[in-house]
């Protein structure tokens, strides 16, 4: 059979582009389209640069041809990855910190999903992969690093650096750690205005001494408020981790989570979800699995925000006891927990390797990985 270059463009016109409202053919993003007998090959142009994208307008691509146009169609797509043109998109906002070169936002829509919990084992993970890690609570209302990382009588101390006076960040597990919780009683409730409690997050963020950090992790306030648009206004977020369980309510809140990064106006890119409390599986039972707060709901709603799926963890109680006890789960050796708080991590860092190869650098340098074993190239 002989295949028509306008049967080909009419189905593709059924096509809506990742992230975009128009058809493929419509919007440009099909390039050309040549037709060899029973062979076509479609170039496209999308701005998406995740995987995930690609792989999506691939398959689209082929499904569409086959069921529209001919089943045994040879086809061949050839996808390239556009930066958008305008120059607000992707710029660097905010004030860099010297000396730390990536920021990453934990998020979550909802409180009470292990957000900090995920936080503070994303940071003794990648210490442990010999990255300089740091932590900064900006959950000015509820701060918990202190009990997680068992610091909580520890204050942080003033130093001089280049003249200035500084706060040297607490230290454990090779993390360094400030927290509104290291400058109040642990049964004072800070009652503060959005401005002052912004003033409190940007002395903490730029009268610290951090020192060389890879990763500056930020442990967001649940919720979409005024905490989350001053930390976006202060600094250049490199980008952001939204946590969420599978149940809905959860699931719609870290829905508007996921917006409110990707709105016009703050444009963080979203590094992915993670699924939280995925499943129980009880100690006597090791091969059952129950999903108490359903199924796959944070995978799912990653497929349809069009945004890569971090990993899940399960619902176990160690998790938990040792977050307590001020001693993260990841730090257990040879367990399935330490295990999947690496393949947690690891993503994280393949996410912000491509983030960094795409978009504009927030600082000089490049994450590379390879084969499994991570490490930091400046240039």
């Amino acid at each position: 059979m002989k295949l028509n270059k306008q049967d080909i463009l009419k189905a593709l016109e059924t096509i809506t582009v990742p992230g975009e409202g128009q058809n493929m053919v419509e919007s440009g993003a099909v390039t050309n389209v040549m037709t060899f007998a029973d062979e076509v090959v479609v170039d496209v142009t999308i701005k998406n640069p995740s995987l995930q994208a690609k792989k999506k307008t691939e398959v689209e691509i082929l499904k569409t041809i086959h069921d529209k146009v001919y089943e045994k169609a040879k086809i061949k797509v050839n996808i390239k990855v556009e930066a958008p043109a305008k120059s607000t998109k992707n710029e660097i906002k905010g004030k860099p910190i010297p000396g730390i070169q990536n920021i990453i936002a934990v998020a979550s829509g909802k409180g009470g999903v292990g957000k900090s919990t995920v936080t503070a084992n994303i940071g003794v993970t990648l210490a442990k992969m010999g990255f300089n890690v740091g932590i900064l609570d900006a959950d000015i209302y509820g701060p918990s690093m202190p009990i997680m990382y068992d610091v909580e009588l520890e204050r942080p101390i003033a130093v001089n650096v280049d003249g200035k006076s500084k706060m040297r960040p607490v230290e454990n597990y090779g993390v360094k750690i400030l927290s509104i919780g290291f400058f109040t009683k642990p049964d004072q409730a800070v009652v503060w205005r959005g401005p002052m409690a912004a003033k409190a997050l940007n002395q903490m963020i730029f009268d610290a001494a951090w020192g060389e950090l890879d990763f500056l992790l930020l442990d967001l306030p649940p919720g979409t408020g005024d905490i989350h648009l001053s930390i976006m206004q202060s600094l250049p977020i490199t980008g952001a981790v939204v946590v969420s369980t599978p149940q809905n309510v959860a699931l719609a809140d870290a829905k508007k989570g996921v917006a409110m990064f990707q709105q016009e106006s703050i444009n963080v890119p979203v590094l992915g979800i993670i699924e939280n409390m995925a499943y129980f599986t009880p100690e006597e039972l090791p091969d059952n699995k129950y999903y108490i707060f359903g199924k796959q709901g944070a995978k799912h709603l990653s497929e349809d925000l069009n945004v890569p799926f971090l990993g899940e963890l399960p619902l176990v109680q160690s998790i938990r006891e040792a977050g307590d006890v001020g001693r993260p789960a990841a730090l257990q050796t040879a367990t399935p927990i330490e295990q999947a708080f690496e393949k947690l991590t690891q993503n994280v860092v393949q996410e912000v390797v491509r983030r960094n190869e795409n978009l504009p650098p927030t600082e000089a340098i490049k994450i590379t990985t390879m084969a499994g074993c991570s490490a930091v190239n400046k240039k």
